[in-house]
């Protein structure tokens, strides 16, 4: 019995503690355990030697990962050392007969205290009468920040908190690296190395640094950064996902982001990635292009300091201005200034915040004043302007921001007058050559036309055939011709449903009963073959109650056809727009209605197995069957990311104006945020009744944004209902929807509610937060006219865009 005790009694004495107090000091071959069984303290020795140090480390993780140390620079060599707390209630560590090496400082506990160490991994010392916080480690950081801990600054009373690398791998000693985020507005990530500048992130934007394209942007970005009035900001890392998870600055300079997968650990983030983002390697208007190997080049209109130095391979001399400016503070004249732009930079070092609404306005701010060389509108910051030199810029192969550079005029118009030399030598020597040959060319195309014309069809039916069966689309059905003909009765126009930019739509009745809708895109169609595509290998992977659902395709020669299920009560624009269909949807059924789109795109974001941007989410792409559940359709301009992607830039801006968000109407970027915004849009419609592209309020011609805002002040957004279902409404309700509306309309995407939390938003009763008045808006007082011509395109429509 005695014997089972003693062993017992070992075993707990070896194995973990629960908190170290005055009495129960932490001895070597003893550990502090957290409640959740993830982390672990106690003694350790990185390199097998007699040095012993105080460490925090994963519990259970082999090879040992620590992630906090005591005395980095004071290791323990007596066995007979500990961790414990002396009479006035410090915690510290005694090495045997050698003295203390180790202590936080005196922390004048009223009667005592204790040592815990809590579940995300801080040790924290705790004054036992009154229960408050006396010292805790996150506030002593080593090389690692785990989730929930933070770096920061606070300028005044001074304070600075960041990770300091080891100096190697099995030496936990303060290295030459530092870790900070610096005071600026916006912040931005550096390392030091000594007194030097080593590494910076780019300026923070909402959930991202912008000079690292490789980090998460998404509104599940584990990456938050706060800055306030008061000259302070904190950086922190939460790993939802996961529970095992650390950023650690490595004794060789790098920052990483690292996470359990239950096997080994992977990097979600390192910077630098390269040699090209080592601070300032291409010197001043240089910047260096991520290639094999890595490549400094001059930004247009600036040449290298030193052509041979830059030609040896040595770049920090940088570059100098070819053609001096002469600014006169305004845009006109021929000696005016020009601005160039550059895509995909890292913003160079040296920026400066401007308070502007868009980017017209950033650059009119830069335009004007003549001390400013560059300007960049970046969505989740805004405007920035350079008024000193650039320094340490980088160039990706993707992402990053627009740079724009300001230069003499005659350094783009000397471009120009090249262009157009060699243009006019190439045209005329093609003149030539062509003139030669057209006679035989053309008599050989006569010849060839007729034996063509006749394969051709086939020739365009297989190969689409081919494409589509590449992309393993599962259930698709070919449709002949003939069966659609019959079915839609010639495509007569009593048979046709409506027509938009893509062509029209009818109803059709296969000969089995089945009723479908058939959509014939026409030759001059803004959805073309690529849309064409994606929507029948799309849309046919998306299984959805709230999801139209594609049944098949048709393809001979030139004529393309998509089969849907047929739709009994059409689109949602059908009845809220129309004065006499619109009673037939009262408030609860548009708000069921409302709640249905946001699962539908809740599945399209979030639980599909292909996580799919829409892009083109409006009214009249709401279908509605015979219980009025509406479906979204037109998965055209649809597009497909995938892992942690969270946006994307085009240069062809598609979709309807007046629903697309700013970021992408003005830059081409788009997220799940811009379909979030577009049903801020929808939903205000759904509410109100009226159209985005037609509403126009009072001698001011207010927008509907505008007007909702205003309701929203005024009623709480209750006044805004279409006053035909006031009979059916429940205030509280409405306004809740006008609120909600509101927030996914805001500015920046990172202001709007993720899918998730818009869902939970319609659905529960919890508080919302404040909505920013909205600042962008579709414009059509003055071109009441065209503004009629905005039902349903797949290309950009021309209105004019105004800010608020």
């Amino acid at each position: 019995m005695f014997f089972a005790c003693l062993l017992l009694f070992t075993i707990l004495l070896s194995f973990g503690y629960a908190e170290i107090t005055k009495e129960s000091p932490l001895s070597i071959g003893q550990t502090l355990s957290s409640s959740n069984g993830v982390y672990e303290l106690g003694f350790f020795s990185p390199n097998n030697s007699q040095n012993q140090y105080v460490g925090i480390w994963f519990k259970g993780i082999i090879p040992q990962v620590v992630v906090w140390v005591a005395n980095r620079e004071k290791p323990v060599t007596d066995s007979a050392a500990n961790l414990g707390i002396n009479s006035n209630g410090s915690l510290l560590l005694s090495n045997g007969k050698h003295g203390v090496v180790w202590s936080t400082g005196d922390v004048f506990a009223s009667n005592g205290s204790r040592a815990e160490l809590t579940d995300n991994g801080n040790l924290v010392l705790i004054d036992k009468v009154s229960g408050r916080t006396l010292w805790q480690s996150f506030e002593n950081l080593g090389n690692t920040l785990l989730p929930t801990s933070t770096m920061m600054y606070n300028l005044i009373t001074g304070e600075k908190r960041g990770l300091t690398s080891w100096k190697s791998y099995t030496d936990p000693s303060p290295g030459e690296f530092v870790g900070q985020i610096t005071p600026q507005v916006p912040s931005q990530g550096i390392i030091m190395r000594g007194s030097a500048l080593y590494f910076r992130t780019g300026p923070w934007a909402k959930t991202r640094f912008t000079g690292s394209p490789q980090m998460d942007e998404s509104y599940t970005s584990p990456y938050s950064l706060q800055q306030d009035i008061n000259g302070s900001g904190y950086f922190s890392y939460v790993e939802r996902d996961y529970k095992l998870a650390r950023m650690i600055l490595t004794s060789e300079g790098s920052m990483k982001v690292l996470r359990y997968n239950g096997i080994d650990w992977e990097s979600t983030y390192e910077g630098p990635a390269n040699s090209c983002e080592i601070y300032g390697v291409c010197g001043l208007y240089g910047f260096c292009a991520i290639s094999v190997p890595p490549k400094c080049k001059c930004f247009k209109g600036f040449v290298p300091k030193s052509t041979e130095e830059w030609k040896k391979g040595n770049w920090t001399g940088g570059c100098v201005r070819r053609t001096e400016l002469h600014c006169q503070g305004n845009s006109s004249g021929k000696d005016a200034n020009v601005f160039h732009t550059v895509p995909n930079i890292k913003p160079p070092d040296f920026y400066e915040y401007a308070n502007s609404l868009d980017a017209e306005e950033c650059y009119e701010i830069c335009l004007h004043n003549c001390s400013c060389v560059a300007f960049a509108y970046i969505p989740g910051i805004g405007c920035l302007v350079w008024n000193q030199e650039l320094m340490d810029a980088v160039q990706f192969s993707a992402g990053g921001e627009i740079l724009s550079i300001r230069l003499a005029r005659s350094e783009l118009a000397g471009n120009e007058r090249n262009k157009i030399v060699v243009a006019s030598i190439v045209s005329l020597s093609l003149f030539v050559i062509l003139a030669s040959s057209a006679a035989f060319g053309f008599w050989r195309y006569r010849v060839k036309n007729n034996v063509l014309t006749q394969i051709s069809a086939h020739i365009s039916k297989d190969a689409w055939r081919n494409d589509l069966k590449s992309q393993d689309v599962p259930g698709l059905v070919f449709f002949e011709m003939d069966t659609i003909q019959t079915a839609t009765n010639s495509f007569s126009l009593s048979n046709k449903l409506g027509h938009g930019g893509f062509g029209s739509v009818y109803k059709g009745k296969l000969q089995d009963g089945k009723e479908i809708a058939v959509k014939r895109l026409s030759r001059s169609s803004g959805q073309g073959n690529e849309e064409f595509m994606n929507e029948i290998v799309l849309i046919s992977k998306l299984q959805h109650r709230n999801l139209v659902r594609v049944l098949g395709c048709c393809v001979e020669g030139e004529e393309k056809l998509l089969i849907y299920e047929f739709m009994v009560n059409k689109s949602l624009d059908t009845f809220v727009f129309d004065a006499s269909k619109k009673i037939e949807l009262d408030w609860p059924k548009r708000f069921d209605i409302i709640q249905g789109i946001a699962r539908g795109l809740l599945y399209l974001h979030r639980d599909s197995r292909l996580r799919v941007i829409h892009r083109d989410l409006k009214v009249s792409n709401i279908l509605l069957d015979e219980k009025m559940n509406p479906k979204i359709s037109d998965f055209g301009l649809a597009r497909m990311y995938q892992g942690t992607q969270y946006q994307d830039k085009t240069r062809r801006v598609v979709g309807t104006l007046g629903y697309m968000s700013p970021e992408y109407a003005w830059t081409g970027v788009f997220s799940e945020k811009s379909d979030i915004y577009s049903f801020g849009v929808l939903l205000l419609e759904i509410i109100s009744g009226e159209t985005i592209s037609r509403f126009s309020y009072g001698e001011e011609g207010k927008t509907l944004l505008a007007y909702a805002w205003e309701s929203w002040c005024e009623t709480k957004g209750v006044d805004l209902l279409d006053q035909a279902l006031a009979d059916s409404s429940h205030p509280a309700e409405v306004g809740r929807c006008v609120h909600i509306g509101l927030l996914c309309v805001q500015h920046q995407p990172a202001d709007r509610p993720n899918t998730l939390e818009l869902l939970s938003m319609l659905t529960t009763t919890s508080d919302l937060p404040l909505p920013k008045q909205p600042t962008f808006a579709v414009h059509t007082r003055d071109d009441e006219s065209r503004s009629k011509d905005l039902i349903t395109v797949n290309m950009i429509t021309q209105s004019m865009i105004l800010g608020r």
